[in-house]
């Protein structure tokens, strides 16, 4: 077995903030949430579920630097980019084909792209 980081990427021009949580159509995020939901259920029931969960925006973030004499903390990500890492799972599967066969289901029920990786020291 192996475990894959599949990640979900966010648009860094579209960073949600609680005014455009407001403005999404609660039917269609209760509609996504559901599909996420059973999908996770069946990562679960497959036996195959490490670990999930969504990232709060890179705003947020703090970097930190320890490698000099002293640490330094940094508002924001250690990089600026178009996209960032908005949510992710993790999960222990047989091989690369499994992996990507559950990160087309996870596409589909997140309405996003998947990036699909392995963790280092699996089978990749």
């Amino acid at each position: 077995m192996a475990q894959y980081f599949l990640t979900v990427p966010g648009d860094a021009t579209e960073e949600p903030t609680l005014a455009s949580l407001h403005e999404t159509n609660p039917a269609e995020l209760e509609a996504l949430v559901a599909a996420v939901g059973r999908v996770n259920t069946d990562l679960h029931e497959a036996g195959v579920f490490v670990q999930a969960g969504g990232l709060h925006p890179p705003s947020t973030a703090v970097t930190i630097d320890a490698t000099g004499t002293e640490a330094k903390r940094v508002p924001g990500p250690f990089v600026t980019a178009p996209e960032y890492l908005s949510g992710f799972w993790i999960i222990d599967v047989p091989d690369r084909e499994a992996a990507l066969t559950w990160a087309e289901r996870c596409s589909a029920a997140a309405r996003s792209r998947i990036e699909v990786r392995a963790l280092q020291g699996g089978a990749e």
